[in-house]
């Protein structure tokens, strides 16, 4: 990463201020949002709901829990761990982009996923929920968008109760040379022509690429957990690092 003043922030691999990030990312999937899962199946060929149910896996989640689904977006997570927590259970789906949000909540309703989900509008670095609430936070590929990572990561570790544990799913970096130059001719070439051709958006997929490159790689993240309170963290390389999924407790 490049240096960059106290006040300014990346948006891709441009350099802007801060108190921008947020309305320009909020553009962003204001577009995208219609077209969000078609995008998601076309670009990762249906690999990414595997990623996610991975997670799931991975989460420990029991029915009963309650569970925060941070940057959410159109549900997919929500859904998977809706039908593991069961009636006595809680999901929210929580995310900043109102677009996504009504989305996700319409597609989940059409599931007919309705009795333990609830959806909140929130900015991750400073959520709207007390201390020690959530027995679980996912947040899948939404942390690269966040402004204040950092910030982000200690307002998660606040409202997560003792013994629970954080999920970070994101794109992260390739473990492999020769999959790294195949992921950048893919990335920066196909990406955004698909996202044109698709969602008549390529401006919004080339964000979206560039800032998959300008996140923390997978030992940087693990010691932001580290350093933002979580402990016993571990990350586990999916699809050659392409990406990656975290996992930091809480006791």
């Amino acid at each position: 990463m490049t240096d960059q003043q106290p006040d300014s922030t990346h948006f891709g691999f441009k350099t802007v201020k801060q108190t921008e990030k947020v309305s320009l990312v909020a553009n962003v999937f204001h577009s995208v949002a219609a077209k969000y899962d078609l995008m998601n199946d076309v670009m990762s060929m249906g690999i990414h709901r595997l990623w996610k149910r991975f997670t799931i896996d991975c989460s420990g989640v029991r029915p009963g829990h309650q569970v925060l689904d941070l940057a959410g977006g159109t549900g997919d997570i929500t859904a998977l761990f809706s039908k593991r927590v069961g009636p006595t259970g809680k999901v929210i789906l929580a995310d900043i982009n109102e677009s996504m949000l009504n989305v996700g909540r319409d597609k989940l309703r059409d599931l007919g996923l309705v009795n333990n989900i609830d959806y909140v509008q929130a900015n991750a670095e400073a959520l709207p929920f007390a201390d020690n609430s959530f027995d679980i936070i996912s947040i899948g590929f939404g942390l690269r968008n966040v402004t204040d990572k950092d910030a982000a990561l200690r307002s998660m570790f606040r409202v997560l109760k003792p013994g629970g544990r954080l999920l970070v799913l994101e794109f992260s970096k390739p473990e492999y040379e020769w999959l790294s130059k195949v992921y950048d001719l893919y990335s920066f070439k196909l990406l955004p022509a698909i996202g044109g051709l698709v969602a008549n958006d390529k401006e919004s997929y080339q964000y979206l690429a560039e800032s998959i490159r300008m996140h923390p790689d997978q030992d940087t993240l693990k010691q932001m957990m580290e350093t933002a309170g979580f402990e016993h963290v571990s990350y586990h390389n999916l699809t050659g690092g392409i990406v990656a999924l975290h996992k930091g407790y809480k006791f």
